[in-house]
C-alpha cells in the first residue's frame, strides 16, 4: 500500500550542467501533475510529465526543476529592439503629456517585461532533456520510498479499524437472535399489564411477533458485511493500486450500517452500530490518502 503524500528529490550534472527535481505529492482522486518551468524550459514539461505518469497512478504532483549550466555556452541574452523601441516612445510621450521627471533608463528598460529574455542555446536541449530523466528517476525512487513508508502505517491502521469493526460485528450476530425473543416477551408483559387476566391472544400474538421479526431481519446485511470485510482485508494484502477499490467498499459498508441501524429496534443492537459507523467513517477519512 502506498500513501499519495510524499517527497523525493533528485540531482544530475553532466558537462558542468546540473538539473535539480523536487517532487512534492497530495492526495487527489485523480492523477494532477504540475510542472513549475521556467518559460525557456517549456519543453521538458513532456518529458518529465511522462515519466512521473509511468510511476504514479493517482495523486497531485508539483514538480520544482531548476537547471545550473556553468558551460562555455551556457546562455543566449535576446535583445527585443522593436519593442524596447515602443517602450521608450511610451515613455517619452508620458513624459511630455504629464510633464513628468525622465528617469527611464537604461536600467530600467531592461527590466521591462520580455524586452531582455534569456535563453538555453538549442544545442543543450538533448544534454538537458537527459539530465532531466535522471535527476526526476532520481526523485521518483525517493519520493515512492517515502509514499510506500507512509503507506504502511495506513495500512496497519486501516487493519485495526476494520478487525474493530469484525468485533462489533460478532457482537450483532450474537445479539440479533435474541431480539425477536425479547419483543415477544416485552408484548406479552404489555398485554397482560393491560388486559390483566384475559386470556392472550396466541395466534395474534404470533403474527406480530412474526412482522417484527420479518421488519428487524438484518442476517441478509451481516452477509454483506462480512463479505465487505473479506474483501477489504484481501486488497489490502495487494500490491497494486488499491485506493479506488478500498473507497468503494467503505461505501458500500457504510450502507450495509445504516441499513442495520434503521432496522436495529433494540437499544444493544443500536450501540454496536453506531460503533461500526464511526469505525467505518475513519476508515474514510483514511483511505483518501492511499493511492
Amino acid at each position: 500500500m502506498k500513501s499519495m503524500t510524499g517527497y523525493g528529490r533528485g540531482v544530475a550534472s553532466r558537462n558542468n550542467r546540473t538539473v535539480t527535481v523536487e517532487l512534492k505529492s497530495v492526495n487527489n482522486r485523480f492523477t494532477d501533475i504540475s510542472c513549475k518551468l521556467p518559460k525557456s524550459l517549456m519543453y521538458i514539461d513532456d518529458v518529465l510529465t511522462k515519466r512521473i505518469k509511468s510511476v504514479i497512478s493517482r495523486g497531485s504532483v508539483d514538480v520544482f526543476f531548476s537547471y545550473d549550466n556553468k558551460s562555455e555556452t551556457s546562455k543566449m541574452v535576446t535583445i527585443d529592439g522593436a519593442l524596447a523601441a515602443e517602450y521608450v516612445s511610451a515613455a517619452k510621450t508620458i513624459r511630455t503629456e504629464f510633464r513628468l521627471d525622465d528617469d527611464f533608463g537604461v536600467t530600467a528598460l531592461m527590466r521591462t517585461p520580455d524586452v531582455v529574455t534569456v535563453t538555453v542555446p538549442d544545442d543543450d536541449r538533448e544534454e538537458v532533456i537527459e539530465l532531466s530523466k535522471l535527476a526526476v528517476d532520481e526523485a521518483l525512487v525517493s519520493l515512492e520510498k517515502m509514499r510506500k513508508v507512509e503507506g504502511e502505517a495506513i495500512k496497519a491502521d486501516l487493519l485495526k479499524l476494520i478487525g474493530n469493526i469484525k468485533d462489533y460485528l460478532k457482537k450483532v450476530k450474537t445479539r440479533a437472535p435474541k431480539v425477536v425473543e425479547d419483543y415477544k416477551l416485552a408484548l406479552t408483559a404489555r398485554i397482560k399489564d393491560l388486559l390483566g387476566a384475559v386470556d392472550i391472544d396466541e395466534g395474534k400474538l404470533l403474527n406480530e411477533v412474526a412482522f417484527f421479526a420479518d421488519k428487524a431481519d438484518i442476517n441478509e446485511e451481516i452477509q454483506r458485511l462480512t463479505s465487505h470485510i473479506k474483501q477489504f482485508e484481501s486488497i489490502c494484502a495487494e500490491d497494486a493500486q488499491q485506493g479506488r477499490r478500498l473507497d468503494f467498499l467503505s461505501q458500500e459498508m457504510v450502507r450495509e450500517v445504516n441499513t442495520m441501524g434503521s432496522k436495529s429496534n433494540d437499544i444493544t443492537l443500536t450501540g454496536y452500530v453506531v460503533a461500526m459507523k464511526n469505525e467505518v467513517e475513519k476508515i474514510k477519512e483514511q483511505i483518501r490518502n492511499v493511492e
